[in-house]
């Protein structure tokens, strides 16, 4: 979907005052801020809250995101803890609330706009109701992508309604409550604003409607003037409604001299506000899943997608062989996978996809795996990746186990697309390949060097003796931190140079050389060099498996610049990784014009004949201050020419738009030089996914989540600056949910042609399944394409929204007044919990506490709850979560300012009271 970046990279100010709700200009915070400042914080406490419960220390070192990461993850093992996750988790949600003032500039519900508050609300609750059904089912990018839109429009409606006019300083809880009424807002009929002619006036609002604490919210159109008699407007220059009576305007986006007071008390609110939102999804998900949506997780995936026909016995034997490696061996550190994912194929199905966190469970899982089926035809391997593709989180690394070609390779142009959309590396492992013949026209093992060098990826061919050998790539690169210093490609054979830098910083440093009829020098700083026939020498160890070269450098590698001469005749590839938390994250961006203009991030490749833009994030050891960033740019993968450098200008906090001039013809990719300055080391870092330009752009936006066993419409537009003519239309989707439309447009030079796609989830789909969609338009003679590639939430209608309710009916202590003297005595409570007709209490958990609770089973109607703990710990809270994920809270406290206690009963005759009731019950 296209979404805004842009903004979202001006601005991880943090820790700077918020003084604007706009995405881009008026200061230095917007609602990227905003939202940064509430997730930095509920993040902190969740991870503290856990590191707690572990008894574990938890002591950030600072207050960047990188250090936040390592506080929480890095007491449970050892090793380096990358922050590129959270910081791709953080921009995700960035970019989506950023996205509102784009594509639904002119919405009102979006924005709490002209007076829409129900329908407004409704957006904040059904989306809440999708993040908790899409983390259930562990599809955390959709739940993320939802997350960031329906925080804008929370966030807006303090800004935008005359809330804080009106006195409130605490959030307006009922907006993510749809159980609770909205009160006292105006009706159309009824005027709510003076003129303001100046359009800066302090307070447009009436004095009536003041008085009587009536809720209005400013009217806005970026194309007509007309509104309401008597209404507000929303106010600026984009706003069509601020010329007519009464004029002005009542938004809080900015703050103005004339409105300073009441824009500070909106940020106050809106942060507070979406505070209140993350910590109702945190305990609805519960602490482990909401830190995994955020992108706290250790940073390696393991994900195999497997031909399981008859003759691959032995390639699943040592796929098994390597998952039990990996576990048995990482087990403990920050190398172990933070998830497995696994899919099979054969012909002519493949998958289903099997994740899991559990490591025991992936061993069974793969263990099942039998060769059987498939005969001596091409598979269905390019389904089973496109599963995993879609499956597997962003930046992924993917290994496909074949010996086969592909029999679907009409999926090529969606793989590549979905690889450019997630950045995950995918290689290949395929044995035997001349085993099979083919026709010259058919799919061959040169189609998967493509798809491999696309995505970064390696393409590996060997017999199957040799294939236990090959697989150390996967060992190297199932560890955390990885990054690519150098990752380069040649079409025909030739003697090229090319030159590198490691910096401090880099461990496990590995050099593949993927190609055959290979002789090559390796020379370091000080000159020392090692060639192709010195298999131990002064600079690595060198292990040679079929096509596939691999130099393990020695732990005492000199920092510096290094150099790699390679020569062949046949094409090669050359790829650089080592471990490192220096690293980068960056999207192709686009500038957009409104009333808050911004950039927003391409979904496909940038446009040709125009500069193009980046945002890139810099990650270090110790956040963005302890990094100076020299030079970005885009270098042509195929070959040694030079990078073709951006101007960089600094957005704050590591952030970084890039404009380059002249984009590279053909594939490239992004480098980027700079000097750490923990170490006063330089460094180098590429990103791995190959990017080219061109004349098609595919705009696309998804509107809502959709409903099971119903239709639903994605308008769509394709243009052209190329040719005119005739351009064939082809959309697929992960999940094969039937599609309808148009399977060919005819395009104008320069003019958006407009088409819909249907999609219809069957009625069986289950709530929180996230689909992902790809549309694609090539021109007649295939000379250019382009994609958009969308995510679709599956929710199932929701009618319960009523929260559990929770009642304390008994409470006994013996604590003594003097909290000093606490230790030896206890205090406890009984509540009762029910859920009254809604769908049922599904867990009960404590969030605050140091006792013991223990309760009845879910299944009663009524659940006793019993809670006892040392009169040391006098706060408990404890909630519970239905099944759709509706949060009931249960809190107490005998903290007393003085006097004796309510009651005071001896703790055994209390507990036996309580034992006796539970026994009792039915």
């Amino acid at each position: 979907m296209t979404s805004l970046l842009g903004v979202t990279l001006l601005a991880l100010a943090l820790m700077a005052p918020t003084v604007a709700f706009v995405p881009i200009g008026g200061g230095v915070s917007t609602h990227i801020s905003i939202t940064g400042t509430a997730l930095l914080q509920i993040v902190t406490e969740t991870c503290r809250d856990v590191a707690e419960d572990a008894g574990d220390d938890f002591n950030p070192t600072g207050p960047s995101p990188e250090e936040l990461v390592q506080a929480c993850l890095g007491p449970k093992a050892t090793g380096l803890v990358s922050g590129a996750k959270f910081h791709s988790a953080l921009q995700e949600i960035y970019t989506q609330n950023g996205l509102v003032d784009r594509d639904f500039v002119n919405s009102a519900p979006h924005h709490f706009n002209s007076e829409a508050f129900f329908e407004g609300r409704s957006l904040i609750t059904s989306g809440m109701a999708a993040i908790k059904a899409n983390i259930r089912k562990e599809n955390f990018k959709a739940a993320r992508e939802t997350l960031g839109r329906i925080l804008h429009t929370l966030q807006d409606f303090y800004s935008h309604s005359n809330w804080v006019e009106l006195g409130y300083q605490e959030p307006y809880l009922n907006l993510i409550r749809q159980d609770l009424p909205l009160e006292n807002l105006a009706d159309k009929n009824t005027a709510t604003c003076g003129d303001c002619p100046s359009g800066k006036c302090r307070n447009q609002i009436l004095p009536n409607i003041l008085r009587e604490k009536i809720l209005t919210s400013g009217y806005l159109d970026v194309f007509s003037p007309l509104k309401p008699q008597g209404k507000c407007s929303h106010g600026g220059e984009s706003d069509a409604t601020s010329t007519t009576v009464p004029r002005g305007g009542i938004s809080k986006d900015e703050r103005h001299s004339n409105n300073e007071g009441y824009h500070n008390a909106a940020v106050t609110a809106a942060t507070e506000a979406t505070l209140q939102l993350l910590e109702d999804i945190r305990f609805a998900a519960g602490d482990e899943e909401f830190l995994r949506m955020m992108g706290i997780a250790r940073s390696s995936v393991v994900c195999f997608v497997i031909d399981t026909t008859g003759s691959m016995s032995d390639d699943i034997e040592e796929a098994r062989s390597v998952v039990y490696q990996i576990i048995d061996s990482q087990k403990g550190t920050q190398d172990e996978p933070s998830e497995y994912i696994l899919v099979p194929f054969n012909d002519p199905g493949f998958g289903p996809m099997i994740r899991t966190t559990d490591a025991d469970k992936m061993k069974a899982e793969i263990s099942k795996l039998k060769a059987n089926g498939g005969g001596d035809k091409p598979e269905m391997c390019l389904s089973g990746l496109q599963l995993a593709l879609t499956g597997a989180p962003s930046s992924s690394d993917i290994y496909v186990f074949t010996d086969a070609v592909a029999k679907d390779f009409k999926l090529k142009d969606t793989i590549i697309a979905l690889m450019r959309s997630t950045k995950s590396k995918v290689s290949f492992f395929m044995t035997n390949t001349l085993r099979r013949r083919r026709r010259s026209l058919t799919p061959s093992f040169g189609d998967y060097k493509e798809l491999a060098l696309a995505s970064g990826g390696q393409a590996i061919q060997v017999s199957k003796a040799q294939l236990p050998q090959a697989t150390a790539i996967i060992l190297d690169s199932s560890t955390s931190a990885l990054v690519t210093v150098l990752n380069r490609a040649t079409n025909v054979g030739s003697e090229v140079t090319f030159p590198f830098m490691l910096d401090e910083s880099l461990t496990n440093i590995t050099i593949y050389i993927t190609g055959t009829s290979i002789t090559f020098t390796l020379t370091n700083p000080a000159g020392v060099s090692q060639n192709h026939n010195e298999p131990n020498s002064k600079l690595g160890t060198i292990q040679t498996v079929g096509n596939l070269i691999r130099i393990r450098l020695n732990s005492d590698k000199q920092t510096g610049n290094w150099k790699i001469n390679i020569k062949s005749s046949q094409p090669y590839t050359l790829k650089v990784t080592g471990q490192s938390t220096i690293t980068f994250i960056y999207d192709f961006v686009e500038s957009f014009g409104g009333p808050h203009s911004g950039y927003a991030t391409l979904s496909g490749r940038p446009q040709a004949g125009q500069p193009a833009n980046l945002m890139l994030s810099v990650i270090g050891r110790k956040g963005p201050a302890s990094m100076t960033v020299a030079e970005v740019g885009l270098v042509i993968v195929s070959g040694s020419e030079a990078a073709t450098n951006g101007n960089m200008t600094d957005m704050g906090n590591g952030n970084i738009l890039v404009t380059v001039d002249k984009v590279p013809e053909g594939e490239f990719v992004v480098i980027m030089k700079g000097v750490d300055k923990v170490s006063n080391s330089e460094f180098q870092r590429q990103s791995t996914t190959q990017m080219s330009i061109s004349k098609v752009n595919i705009q696309a936006v998804v509107s809502s989540s959709v409903e099971p066993g119903k239709a639903f419409s994605i308008p769509f537009s394709v243009m052209t600056q190329g040719g005119s003519g005739p351009y064939t239309i082809t959309a697929r989707n992960d999940k094969q949910f039937p599609m309808t439309y148009l399977d060919q447009l005819t395009l104008t030079t320069g003019q958006y042609a407009n088409a819909t796609l249907t999609i219809t989830p069957p009625a069986a789909t289950e709530s929180g399944t996230d689909v992902t969609l790809t549309i694609e338009a090539k021109s007649s003679s295939g000379s250019d394409s382009n994609y958009a590639v969308l995510r679709l939430s599956v929710l199932t209608k929701i009618t319960d929204f009523f929260q559990p309710e929770c009642k304390v009916t008994f409470v006994a202590d013996d604590c003594p007044q003097d909290v000093s003297q606490c230790e030896p005595h206890q205090w406890g409570l009984l509540a009762n919990l029910t859920d009254g007709n809604g769908t049922g209490i599904e867990s009960i958990s404590m969030s605050k506490g140091n006792g013991t609770l223990i309760y009845s089973p879910l299944t009663f109607p009524t659940i006793l709850a019993n809670y006892s703990a040392s009169c040391c710990s006098q706060i408990v809270e404890f909630v519970a979560v239905d099944k759709v994920g509706n949060v009931g809270k249960c809190y107490h406290s005998i903290v007393r300012s003085g006097g004796p206690p309510a009651l005071t009963l001896s703790l055994p005759l209390w507990l036996c009271l309580l034992v006796s009731i539970f026994v009792a019950r039915p």
